[in-house]
């Protein structure tokens, strides 16, 4: 279990480093599936630069689940049953220190189990947000320009609008996704939210990275495009070719087995 969460530890480090311009100060989170019942999420106020094992809170699904379908009527009940969840320390075998899960614990819950995603990493990149706080943010989660992008970040994003972080914004967050997944057959890889941020949903801490990284890049050259002209884009049946080849599903699972 430690391993496990040292996964966790490492995945979010990396996230979080300052060179990377993926998040500042306390923004983003980062959570991981311990089994069908529980999941670790980092706490609230906790960086994600330097954070150790001591900054992540484990959980109970199903009442952060139950929140979802019965929204609380006041924020303080709300915060009352995400503390209720927490696991008492002798189930892990380790302390939460008292430590509050992130507000964004109902999204993390909500995607860990509708996605059936192991690990999942939410940040706020200045080239994802220069995108996702103007007029092209559905040209740019909508289409795809290049075959490495399809490769690792799907055929299309969830495009979700904007919400008041917490449980407002995991509600509108699983309209977004189940509309996705009934018209893509498939749970996304990359989420991309309006004035807020991303999200990369992967098996393993390599995969998220992987997302991440090629959605910033991505996000630079749409920028880049924006200064040249209209941005291209690539024909949909050559997005759904790329994705389907055998070669890069090969190509996609060894990038994801990457024990970085």
């Amino acid at each position: 279990m430690i391993s496990r969460l040292d996964s966790l530890v490492s995945m979010t480090r990396a996230l979080g480093e300052p060179a990377m311009d993926y998040v500042i100060i306390g923004e983003g989170n980062t959570s991981m599936r311990l089994d069908e019942e529980r999941f670790y999420v980092k706490a609230s106020g906790k960086q994600m630069h330097g954070i150790d094992e001591n900054g992540f809170v484990a959980l109970h699904f199903a009442p952060i689940l139950d929140m979802l379908d019965e929204p609380p009527r006041t924020l303080s009940e709300q915060k009352r049953i995400t503390q209720a969840a927490v696991l008492p320390a002798d189930e892990i075998g380790r302390s939460d220190g008292g430590l509050s899960p992130s507000i964004e614990a109902s999204f993390h819950a909500m995607l860990l189990n509708e996605c059936a995603a192991a690990y999942i990493g939410h940040t706020h990149p200045t080239a994802i947000n220069q995108i996702m706080c103007s007029q092209y943010s559905a040209d740019f989660a909508l289409q795809r320009r290049f075959p490495d992008e399809v490769v690792l970040c799907g055929p299309q994003s969830a495009l979700v609008p904007y919400a008041d972080p917490g449980l407002p914004l995991a509600l509108v967050m699983r309209e977004s996704l189940r509309a996705y997944m009934s018209e893509q057959g498939e749970a996304p890889k990359l989420m991309l939210l309006e004035n807020h941020g991303m999200i990369a949903l992967g098996d393993s801490p390599a995969e998220v990275l992987n997302i991440t990284a090629m959605a910033v890049k991505a996000a630079r050259i749409f920028l880049g495009a924006l200064l040249t002209g209209k941005p291209t884009r690539l024909p949909e049946n050559e997005v759904q070719h790329l994705y389907r080849r055998p070669d890069e599903i090969y190509r996609r699972k060894l990038f994801a087995d990457d024990d970085r």
